[in-house]
């Protein structure tokens, strides 16, 4: 029996960069992981940019929407004002059952906005979130959520957790996931309203939770989930990823002030560059945006085409595993999301 071929739309005029980005990275993973694409923006453009590139062999479908939601765009705006943008599109494409996901650059309010509105959410799921996934000490670790909500209810961080708890059983393989929360002390009692709050739910929960997580732990492994809302999620996630960008660069300056630097440099070179493949965000491509009845890729406005091409990947792994599949049973077994409900939870 033949494999089944994922079939993954792309908004390929999201993001800072738009198509010049967004296609050879598409197209680099449709050829080595032998997925169909249908690139969605403004067809003249896109056809414009795909007679750059070899696409023999490869099966590409280009559906035009003639509009694009921008990176300063409000997502209500975008709803209520403009009906085919590419990043609409490509989720009407996943609702009609022509794509089985979605990878996107753009607008990431107006991506959720969207993803909601046209694909809906999982029974049970009051807000999608995004889902980082990390590398640490002692494998990966997911950092949920890393900014798709920045307002949250105790028991939002809950269902955060459940999510994210399914993720990593079914697609990470890890069999009791150690969940925690990020906080700024690991001590009992420690954070904001919100997280003790959340703590004490999460104590209720079947989740294994670990407790408090502060920051400096997120990559030594001691917690295979870390919970947070959306704001204090984005902002941890760029601080990571800033202070990856300037080690690198740190480093090179440094090796350029002795020959001696650079010969040991050279020596090391091998083991520098995995070093370097490990914090560098591209080598993740996007965060998934758990919670919506179908797969979506959130990437930066700024990916570069390596990190477009690990986020068509993740898509195509996502669907070839029937990850949502898998959220949405493992979910409706588990007792906790009617338990942690905006209905059943209303002081909090």
């Amino acid at each position: 029996m033949p494999k089944e071929i994922p079939c993954i739309a792309i908004d390929a005029m999201g993001g800072d960069h738009g198509p010049q980005i967004v296609i050879p990275g598409a197209l680099t993973a449709a050829r080595s992981k032998g997925l169909s694409l249908i690139l969605v923006g403004d067809e003249k453009i896109l056809s414009q940019e795909l007679k750059q590139h070899k696409t023999s062999g490869l099966d590409i479908e280009i559906v035009h929407a003639p509009e694009v939601a921008g990176m300063s765009e409000k997502p209500s705006e975008v709803l209520r004002k403009k009906k085919d943008t590419s990043i609409g599109v490509a989720f009407r494409l996943v609702r009609e059952g022509r794509a089985q996901g979605v990878v996107s650059a753009g607008n990431s309010g107006a991506t959720l906005a969207c993803g909601m509105f046209i694909l809906g959410r999982i029974k049970g799921i009051e807000r999608p979130a995004l889902a980082s996934i990390l590398p640490s000490e002692k494998g990966p670790t997911i950092l949920i959520d890393v900014g798709a909500n920045v307002d949250c209810k105790p028991y939002h961080l809950v269902q955060f957790g459940l999510m994210a708890d399914v993720l990593a059983r079914d697609v990470l393989h890890i069999k009791e996931p150690r969940v925690g929360i990020l906080t700024i002390g690991e001590e009992e009692g420690k954070g904001n309203k919100l997280v003790k709050e959340a703590v004490e739910l999460f104590r209720m929960s079947s989740l294994n939770f670990t407790g408090n997580i502060e920051g400096r732990d997120v990559f030594t492994g001691k917690a295979d989930i870390i919970v947070c809302d959306g704001f204090v999620g984005n902002v941890a996630l760029k601080l990571m990823e800033g202070l990856a960008t300037s080690l690198t660069k740190l480093l090179k300056a440094e090796v350029k002030k002795s020959l001696l630097a650079r010969v040991g440099f050279l020596l090391g070179i091998r083991a520098l560059r995995r070093f370097g493949r490990r914090i560098d965000y591209a080598e993740y491509g996007g965060a998934p945006l758990l919670g919506l009845k179908g797969i979506a890729i959130v990437c930066h406005g700024s990916s570069s085409s390596k990190a477009i091409t690990n986020a068509v990947h993740m898509a195509a792994t996502f669907i070839r595993n029937h990850a949502n599949e898998h959220l949405v049973e493992g979910l409706s077994a588990n007792k906790d999301l009617s338990i942690f409900a905006k209905n059943a939870l209303p002081h909090l």
